[in-house]
């Protein structure tokens, strides 16, 4: 389900899929236009002084109009305590970067990227290395696929 912060998100402009995670934080881009997601970068944190100069530095460096941050809900689409550390690092990211945030339902985004990966013949050790960022990249993919769906609630993955 996507929801926005209070500032909406641009309908042009670069937008920054974000899988999140404790250890690794996995990115994806848009084009302008908003039509085309590719992967990013898998980011590694380190503190938060560097991890806010990082998404700040991004953020400046792209020309961001706003973030998608994946949230993780149970199957029957409730919240868990997973999608509160989403949601206050989605505020953070606000909060260093000035640049809105929209939460989408990313339910199977890291099986359907483990899935893929699986079947390009990668290694565990080698799926590790793109996980993040893949499944980042199938998040902002489903995110642009259905948010102009007419009821102006794109839903998630599922349709």
């Amino acid at each position: 389900m996507p929801e926005s912060s209070a500032n909406p998100i641009p309908t042009q402009g670069r937008l920054c899929g974000v899988d999140y995670g404790t250890v690794r934080i996995g990115l994806a881009m848009t084009d302008v236009e908003q039509r085309l997601a590719t992967p990013g970068e898998i980011y590694h944190r380190r503190s938060p002084p560097q991890d806010a100069e990082r998404f700040r530095s991004l953020a400046r460096e792209e020309r961001l109009v706003g973030f998608i941050v994946g949230l993780p809900v149970h199957g029957h689409g409730g919240e868990s305590a997973t999608s509160r550390a989403v949601r206050q690092f989605g505020a953070w990211l606000t909060e260093q970067t000035a640049v809105p945030v929209a939460y989408f339902d990313e339910r199977y985004t890291s099986v359907e990227a483990d899935n893929l990966l699986r079947e390009a013949g990668l290694k565990a050790s080698q799926r590790k290395k793109h996980l993040d960022k893949l499944a980042a990249q199938l998040l902002l993919t489903a995110y642009l696929e259905t948010r102009g769906h007419a009821s102006g609630d794109p839903g998630g993955l599922e349709g």
